[in-house]
C-alpha cells in the first residue's frame, strides 16, 4: 500500500515540528546561552578542554597499552581540570563534593599510570 504524497509531507511537518510544540513555539533560550557564553566559569572550562585535547594529541606507539595509558592520563588531567573550575565556581555542595572525588581518584590513577609508563622506560 503506498501512502499519498500528502499524507507524507504531513507526516514530516508534524514530527519536525514535535519538539517546537512540546516546548512552545515560541521558546527563545537564546538569552540562555549568550549568558553562559560570557561566564568567567565557560572560559576557565573552554581552557581545561583546551589544554586536555591538545594533551591528548599523543604521538602514537603502535603499542596499544602504551598509547592508551598515554592518552587517559591526558585525559585523567582535563577531568581534574574541570573539577577545579567546579570547585572555583560551583555552588552546589553535591557537585563540589564530586568535583573533590575526581581529584582525589583521578590524581590516583595518573599516578598509577605514570608508574606503569616508568617501568617501561616509557
Amino acid at each position: 500500500m503506498q501512502i499519498p504524497r500528502i499524507a507524507c509531507l504531513f507526516l514530516l511537518c508534524a514530527l519536525g515540528a514535535g519538539p517546537a510544540l512540546a516546548e512552545g513555539a515560541s521558546a527563545d533560550h537564546s538569552a540562555h546561552a549568550q549568558a553562559g557564553a560570557s561566564a568567567p566559569s565557560t572560559a576557565a572550562f573552554e581552557a581545561a578542554s583546551a589544554t586536555m585535547h591538545a594533551a591528548m594529541a599523543i604521538d602514537y606507539t603502535g603499542e596499544a597499552d602504551v598509547d592508551f595509558v598515554r592518552g587517559m592520563i591526558a585525559h585523567h588531567q582535563g577531568a581534574i581540570g574541570m573539577a577545579r573550575v567546579e570547585l572555583q565556581y560551583g555552588t552546589d555542595p553535591a557537585m563540589r563534593a564530586l568535583a573533590e572525588e575526581v581529584v582525589s581518584a583521578q590524581t590516583v590513577e595518573i599516578a598509577r599510570m605514570e608508574s606503569w609508563l616508568a617501568a617501561r622506560d616509557q
